[in-house]
């Protein structure tokens, strides 16, 4: 009895350290592999974070986390402390991407976070200290969201002053943002566009985040808001990676592919 008892523990004992084994090894594997990093798409004026559905979907179907936040469009400060407040609750790395506007708060929002590993400017906006997005519109010919293309509505704030949004306006909308799409649906994003403060057009930008994480740019050769050597003097200030594609301003929109490659790019960059 006693010499069975020891070989029955003996062989529980082993079927324990097996057991254990098992369960070990894929976890120290997973120890020396590299997590994909979280993609934080963030959109800009005259829209919403449904812009990115396609390349959300692409990237999701890759392993990659994804969030799309809100961009609240009530001033560069405003937004730039909102998104670096949704950043501060990611774990682990960030590709932090950013369309038209979305750039400029990229580029202040990212600032003293070690976790952002890499910037993506998609037809979009990258800021030095003290840019603005008037001067940085303007800087280069070429872009058709004057004034007159805009739809000014008074909205009140929260002391009882008055402030005001932009619209674009829907009979301009396709020309000005979006060329590339078809009418119908150019037609359903002019009508559900989310305005911006008109006071964002000459809110300076704050320290630039690209002068220290690599970047990447998508540059829209056929955009008509931010004008293409706009985007090219930008990208080629940072330093940064460049792709160029026949597209409007919604380049992520009509070539989806094309930006969730170079977001792929950036995000394999991170780990190596």
């Amino acid at each position: 009895m006693p010499v069975s008892v020891s070989r029955r523990s003996l062989l529980i004992g082993a079927t324990i350290v097996a057991a254990t084994a098992a369960t070990t090894v894929p976890a120290a594997s997973a120890a020396t592999s590299h997590p994909k990093p979280t993609v934080v798409l963030v959109h800009g004026a005259f829209a919403d974070a449904s812009g990115w559905a396609e390349v959300t979907r692409k990237l999701q179907r890759d392993g990659y986390p994804v969030l799309a936040p809100a961009n609240p469009l009530r001033g560069v400060e405003a937004d730039s402390a909102y998104l670096s407040s949704v950043l501060q609750t990611v774990p682990g790395p960030i590709v932090l991407v950013g369309h038209s506007y979305g750039g400029f708060v990229i580029t202040n929002a990212a600032t003293g976070n070690p976790n952002v590993k890499a910037l993506v400017y998609v037809a979009a906006f990258a800021p030095d200290q003290g840019d603005t997005v008037f001067t940085l519109q303007t800087r280069f010919p070429g872009s058709k969201l004057g004034q007159d293309a805009l739809d000014i509505r008074p909205y009140p704030l929260p002391d009882g002053s008055t402030s005001y949004d932009g619209y674009v306006k829907a009979a301009v909308f396709r020309d000005v943002f979006a060329g590339d799409l078809p009418a119908t649906t150019t037609a359903t994003m002019a009508a559900s566009q989310r305005p911006s403060d008109v006071h964002t057009l000459e809110q300076p930008a704050g320290p630039a985040a690209w002068k220290t994480i690599p970047s990447w740019f998508l540059i829209a050769r056929n955009d008509n808001l931010i004008p293409t050597d706009a985007q090219r003097f930008m990208a080629d200030r940072a330093g940064g990676h460049r792709v160029e594609v026949n597209a409007s301003h919604v380049a992520m929109i009509s070539k989806p592919g094309v930006c969730a490659d170079l977001i792929r790019a950036a995000a394999r960059a991170t780990t190596r």
